[in-house]
Formats: structure tokens, C-alpha cells, sequence
């Protein structure tokens, strides 16, 4: 037993001291995927966490879809999903829980840490103070852990804080905001106004549940019964459940640091109002056997402080997609703002405006100007409140938290400081470094001077040549506009063949379009245009359209919308072909064609979507003359997802197992290979509630085997579904002949790579 003697003096806590080579203060998504990053690569992490779970908003205490710039497949950024540790992460919770149960993504992120022994995870764990070893260098921070009552002294050359509040970024004295610029400081038309909101407020979410039979509800004390005659409330749709319920938002008028438990309260108060109405109002007789089966405990928070950087993004470097040298990230999410008052004000839950693609994200928005040896991550990176609108969401975060985490490791490799790595020439070795791991940076092209890949002779059994695609899926009514997206190269189009059904004579318009800027999706440029006599019936028509190309890009085969046609469908899919419809996804917007009000600096222009499996077939058609979108080549062009081409190679629609073989002039010594495939990121992978019809992306190869020059099994790998395989040999393979065999796991899928490195 343990006993003690009253003493005159204070008691102290247990003190725990740990050094290590990097501190992450703030355990949501960004700061877990910054420490996995980090510790993959070989670093000692320490990873601070003041909540009994990972995931932040993205976690089961408060139930939020991650996403990013895919923006619910509802915009014009095809093939944008992040790439890097949040798609495996993504695809881990689709292969598990396509069901989008919020504590399967808790178990995934807790099994990705906990397998790294040099990751000290520390839950429950709330860092509260720091020691400075100069004015703009943190030596240590001090954190507590209600849960086992133990202070921890923690210390590192680097740190970075993901706290989402940045609470060790603003205790380091670092410069910081809170609230919105004027309009003139960055030249941002959106910025809004007092009457509008400075800030974005916090959302709380519920679930309910069917138990079979009738279910009493007495509502607590506080909450709010008065809650039919809030205007937001008016618009309330049983349909939607508790949680996507996003617009249940207060706290825009409120400091969101140090009033955050009030607007919870108050959030408390409306979310049991809104089921108490629901329960004993007399109007809702559905819900008379469900039951409140969870209630968020804290809620989402979209916006505090956001700290300064060497650069400050700003609405115009993502409406105008502007270029940097130091980009590491991207986002695409809409510049997303929402009216402070929330549920008690008359506005719109939000104002959404979408760029015409994705933007990059500068190394210089992810350190302090001030604080030597601190990075920033997650939502308090340095942008403006307008920027930040779009690049506080949970993909871009984490996407940013990856590079966040490699330039640590480059810092800790050379012994510099954050800021040290925009000289000479290491922001060319981060973007390398992080391009290998599969995160996409725009516009930059892999080239490793060690890639063994781009000195071998490659050949494939088969490459597929694009005929056509076959006459053999279902039918899609030309209620909305269609168009077929085919990756071309320079030349004459050639005549394509379709195949049509009316419901009487009639007239269809067919237009090849593409988009201003090279490398958008976004078809507006009309090249060509021809009418179409329809009579009633099935009938095949040929389009030939006479336009000679003069880029290689996506271009655009439409047909207008007509209620009396439909167009036949095929049941191949490939990688890099997509149909898409001039529609609009209501969850981020209100009409298909985005009309901006004048002055406010973003472009209008119409959204052209995809549709999501099972359904998303490609148009039927048929070449005169094939083309070859799938060339051996782009295995080694170090782009790794479909761009102004599909940089992929595919092999023949009839080659079940086909092989890549890689020869050399001599024997070279190979320690690993990493194989890229297709996981569609085209589709947004969201985490929780909503659900997924696959556990498995049908693109993706599962099944491949290695084999040496003589035939030797150097690995075999089953079940696949990740994006990026590498396979390390425990010692160097000596070799001057590699051989990949795939096999095909579905009849209209042909296999398809978009790269090959070996080192």
C-alpha cells in the first residue's frame, strides 16, 4: 500500500522529461498525419493530444466527413482528391467501412501511429505552457494529462502546432490573426463585411435512431423550445438526420478561442430544442419511434487564430491559380464563408464560390515568420480569412501537414530551420520527396537523378489502343447536357460514332469544347459545333466535327440537353475517361452554372460533374481511326494521375495478366520499387456517414507478383488497394531485368499504371 503523512508544503505532479526530435502539439487529422509522415521517415515524434481520440473534427466525438478539393464530386476539379498519407488513410476507412462508421476511422488513425514505435502518442494530454531558449526559438513545452495526472516536459529543435487554436504558436509570442482583412489589405473582393461576419462559428451534430417503437422525449432544461421561429430552422429537412446538419452553427459573433464552452452551450441548447420539436411539436409523426441516439460532447470549429507566415494566401492567388516556386500543396475546396449569426440569422447557411480548378499551396504559409523552429499545420496556416475559407478543410490540411512533415525531416537530416529550406535548391528535393510518397503538387514532374526507371528499356505485353468504348451500358437521359472528356494529342479529331434513342423527331446540338486554362476541367471554349436530326427511335450517328488540335489536353465531345433523347453508355471503364453533366451538386451549390454577383472577384462559369458508381459510365462511342492515350511512356514521365493527359498506361481490355518488363545494359543494384496505381481520385472519399457502394476501387490492381532475370519470385502482393506500393528488398536485388505480372480483376476494367520508380 502506499501511504502519506499530511505535509506543510505543496505536493508536485509527477514530472515526465522527453526529448525527441520533433514535438506536434494538436492530434486532428493534420497533426496525426504530420507525426505518422515524420516517423516513417525516421524521426523520434512526440504527438500531443488533448481529446481520448485522434481525427479532430474528422473523429467520432464530432462526425465530420473529411474532404478537400474534390468538394463532394460537386465542381469542376477532376481527379483532385489528395494524394499521399491522407488517400491511403482515405481508402484504408473505404476498404473497411464503406459504411462510414465514424469509429472504424478512429481505430484506422490509432493503428497508424500506435504501429510506429518512435511515435510517443500522449492522449488526454492538453500542452499549456512553454519556455522560450531565445526570443524566437521555443526550447520545451509543458503539457498535462487529466487521465494519469502526469506533467510533461517536452523538448525538440522543432515543433509544429496543429492545435487548430494554436495555442503554441500564439504562448510562442508568434504574429497572428483573427477575423477577417479588409478588402483592400489583399486586394479581396469577397472579403466580408461587419454586417456579414468576420468569423466562421462552431457546428454540433446528432444522431437518431428507429428503435420500433413509440420513444418519450422530456427535453432538458435549457433547451431551447422556441426553436421553430429561428429562420434557419425553417428550411430543416428530417431527411438530412442530425448529422448533415451542418448550417446548426453559432458562434460567428463570439471570440471562438476563449468562448468556445458558451457556444457549445448554446449549440446544446439548439440541438435538443430542434428534437424536441421534432418529438412533441405534433407535425413530425415519422420520428415517433426514434430515439436521440448520440449528441455531439464538443463541437466542430471551423476558425480562431491564424498565424503568420513569409506569405499570407490570398483570394487571388486561388481564383487566379497563380503559380509559386516553394508549392507543396494544393486546395480546391470552395472559397467557403458563412454569416456569423448562424442558425439565429436570415442568411444562407453559407457562401460558396468555386474556383475554375485547384490551387497551390506556397512551403512559406507552413512556419512562422517569427518563431524559428515552429511549423504551422492544419487550419492555422497563414492565409487571409478569405484564402483560409477554402484551405481550412480536413484533406487540404492534412495534405499540407505531409509536406509540413518532410520538410521536418530535411531540417533534422541538415540541421537547418524551416525557412533555411527555400535556399539552395531544397524546396526542389521537398517537392521530389513528397511527389514519391503520391502527393500531388500541380505542375511539378518528378525527377530523381537515382530513378533507376527512366535509364531502363520498357515494354508491355500490351498497351490498349482507344477505339471506341463499347455499345453495351445502360441508357442516360439528355436531361442535363452531356459530354464524354477524351484526353487528345495534336491532330485532326477523328469522327466518332454514337448511339442515340428519341422519343420522336427532334434536333440535338453536339460541341467540342475545352478549357481556357490548360489543365482545367472546365469546358468553355467552344472549338466546334454541329446540329444533329434525330428521328424517333434507336439510330447511331456520326459526329465529325473537322477541328484540327494544336495541344494535348482534355477536350470536351457535348450534347446539348434534350428530354426526348437519350445516349448509350458503356459499361468499360478506364483510366483518364470520364463523362461528365452540366448539373450541380446541391450539398456545394445552388445551379449549374455559378453567377457570382459582380465585384466580389470570382469567375462565373458552368460546373460539368461526373456521377458517382454504381453509376459514372463512360458515353459509348466508336473512333474512325483509334487514338493512344496510354502509352508506355508516361511510366516514367513522373506525373502519377491524370492531368492534360492520363499519364497512365493500360494494358489491352482482353490481356487478364498482363506484364511490364524493365531491362538494363548491366546488372544494377535495386533496393526497392515503387509502383503507382489508380484509385480514382477523381472520386471524394468521404470518411464517415454518407457511405460507399464499393470497398475498393474498381481501378486498382490487387494482385501483383515480382520476378527477377532469372525467374526468381522477388514478392508477391494480394488484395491491394492502396495507391502507392513499394516493395523494399531486406537486401540490394541484383538484377538487369525486372518483371511485373498483373492480373485484371474485372472484365471491363483494363489494368492501368501511372508509374514505376526504382531506387
Amino acid at each position: 500500500m502506499i501511504k502519506e503523512n499530511f505535509t506543510k508544503e505543496k505536493r508536485s505532479l509527477k514530472i515526465e522529461s522527453i526529448t525527441s526530435d520533433l514535438v506536434i502539439v494538436g492530434g486532428g487529422l493534420a497533426g496525426t498525419c504530420c507525426a505518422i509522415t515524420a516517423a516513417r521517415e525516421g524521426l523520434n515524434v512526440v504527438l500531443v493530444q488533448d481529446r481520448p481520440i485522434l481525427g479532430g473534427n474528422g473523429s467520432s466525438e464530432v462526425r465530420l466527413w473529411i474532404l478537400g478539393a474534390t468538394s463532394h464530386m460537386g465542381n469542376n476539379n477532376r481527379w483532385a482528391r489528395e494524394g499521399g498519407l491522407v488517400d491511403e488513410i482515405l481508402l484504408e476507412n473505404l476498404y473497411r467501412n464503406p459504411e462510414g462508421n465514424p469509429l472504424i476511422l478512429d481505430t484506422i488513425l490509432i493503428e497508424k501511429v500506435t504501429e510506429l514505435p518512435n511515435i510517443r502518442l500522449l492522449l488526454n494530454t492538453a500542452m499549456y505552457d512553454l519556455e522560450k531558449k531565445s526570443p524566437d526559438e521555443i526550447d520545451h513545452v509543458l503539457a498535462f494529462c487529466s487521465q494519469n495526472s502526469i506533467q510533461y516536459k517536452l523538448k525538440a529543435p522543432l515543433f509544429v502546432d496543429g492545435s487548430g487554436d494554436g495555442i503554441m504558436s500564439f504562448m510562442a509570442g508568434a504574429a497572428f490573426r483573427m477575423g477577417a482583412e479588409s478588402a483592400d489589405e489583399f486586394d479581396e473582393a469577397f472579403a466580408p463585411d461587419h454586417q456579414y461576419g468576420e468569423l466562421l462559428g462552431h457546428s454540433l451534430y446528432f444522431y437518431s435512431k428507429d428503435t420500433g417503437k413509440p420513444v418519450r422525449f422530456v427535453p432538458p432544461s435549457y433547451a431551447n423550445t422556441e426553436i421553430s421561429q429561428l429562420p434557419r430552422f425553417k428550411s430543416f429537412n428530417l431527411k438530412d438526420h442530425g448529422c448533415r446538419l451542418w448550417w446548426v452553427e453559432y458562434g460567428g459573433r463570439k471570440d471562438t478561442v476563449h468562448e468556445s464552452e458558451t457556444i457549445k452551450w448554446e449549440l446544446w441548447r439548439v440541438i435538443y430544442g430542434i428534437w424536441n420539436h421534432l418529438k412533441n411539436s405534433g407535425e413530425n409523426p415519422e420520428v415517433a419511434n426514434h430515439t436521440l441516439e448520440w449528441v455531439g460532447t464538443i463541437p466542430g470549429k471551423r476558425e480562431s487564430r491564424r498565424f503568420e507566415g513569409d506569405y499570407i494566401l490570398s483570394q487571388k492567388d486561388l481564383v487566379e491559380q497563380r503559380s509559386f516556386d516553394d508549392a507543396v500543396s494544393f486546395g480546391g475546396w470552395a472559397l467557403d464563408l458563412h454569416p456569423a449569426d448562424g442558425v439565429y440569422g436570415e442568411k444562407p447557411g453559407c457562401t460558396q464560390w468555386h474556383t475554375k480548378g485547384v490551387y497551390q499551396i506556397p512551403y512559406r504559409t507552413m512556419y512562422s515568420k517569427n518563431i524559428s523552429n515552429l511549423f504551422l499545420t492544419g487550419r492555422i496556416i497563414s492565409a487571409s480569412h478569405v484564402a483560409f475559407g477554402s484551405s481550412r478543410v480536413m484533406a487540404t490540411c492534412a495534405h499540407n501537414a505531409q509536406a509540413v512533415a518532410m520538410a521536418a525531416v530535411l531540417c533534422k537530416k541538415q540541421q537547418i530551420s524551416p525557412s533555411d529550406i527555400l535556399k539552395e535548391g531544397r524546396i526542389e528535393a521537398l517537392k521530389d520527396n513528397l511527389v514519391l510518397q503520391g502527393q500531388y503538387i500541380p505542375n511539378h514532374v518528378l525527377r530523381l537523378k537515382d530513378d533507376l526507371a527512366q535509364d531502363a528499356k520498357i515494354s508491355a505485353s500490351s498497351t490498349m489502343r482507344l477505339s471506341g468504348l463499347a455499345f453495351d451500358g445502360p441508357w442516360k437521359s439528355l436531361t442535363f447536357a452531356a459530354a464524354q472528356m477524351l484526353p487528345l494529342a495534336p491532330g485532326k479529331i477523328p469522327a466518332m460514332k454514337f448511339q442515340f434513342k428519341a422519343t420522336e423527331n427532334t434536333r440535338l446540338v453536339v460541341s467540342l469544347l475545352k478549357s481556357e486554362k490548360k489543365g482545367n476541367f472546365s469546358p468553355e471554349i467552344i472549338l466546334a459545333q454541329n446540329e444533329l436530326e434525330l428521328t424517333l427511335g434507336e439510330q447511331y450517328l456520326t459526329v465529325d466535327l473537322q477541328v484540327n488540335i494544336d495541344k494535348t489536353e482534355y477536350y470536351f465531345v457535348a450534347f446539348s440537353a434534350n428530354e426526348k433523347v437519350s445516349i448509350r453508355s458503356s459499361q468499360t471503364r478506364a483510366t483518364g475517361l470520364l463523362s461528365v453533366f452540366q448539373k450541380f451538386n446541391k450539398a456545394v451549390a445552388t445551379s449549374s452554372r455559378q453567377e457570382p454577383p459582380k465585384g466580389i472577384g470570382i469567375e462565373a462559369f458552368d460546373f460539368w460533374l461526373p456521377e458517382r458508381r454504381p453509376e459514372g459510365h463512360n458515353l459509348a462511342f466508336e473512333f474512325t481511326q483509334a487514338i493512344d492515350p496510354f502509352s508506355i511512356n508516361f511510366l516514367t514521365n513522373g506525373i502519377f494521375r491524370p492531368t492534360v493527359s492520363t499519364n497512365a498506361w493500360a494494358a489491352a481490355l482482353d490481356d487478364t495478366e498482363p506484364t511490364i518488363e524493365m531491362f538494363w545494359d548491366k546488372v544494377q543494384n535495386i533496393n526497392s520499387l515503387s509502383v503507382y496505381f489508380d484509385t480514382d481520385f477523381d472520386h471524394a472519399l468521404e470518411s464517415t456517414l454518407m457511405g460507399h457502394p464499393e470497398s475498393e476501387i474498381p481501378f486498382c490492381v490487387k494482385d501483383i507478383q515480382l520476378t527477377d532475370g532469372s525467374g526468381k519470385v522477388l514478392a508477391e502482393i494480394q488484395d491491394n488497394h492502396r495507391t502507392v506500393v513499394t516493395i523494399k528488398f531486406k537486401t540490394p536485388v541484383q538484377t538487369d531485368k525486372l518483371l511485373l505480372t498483373f492480373k485484371q480483376q474485372n472484365v471491363h476494367v483494363p489494368v492501368a499504371i501511372f508509374g514505376i520508380i526504382c531506387l
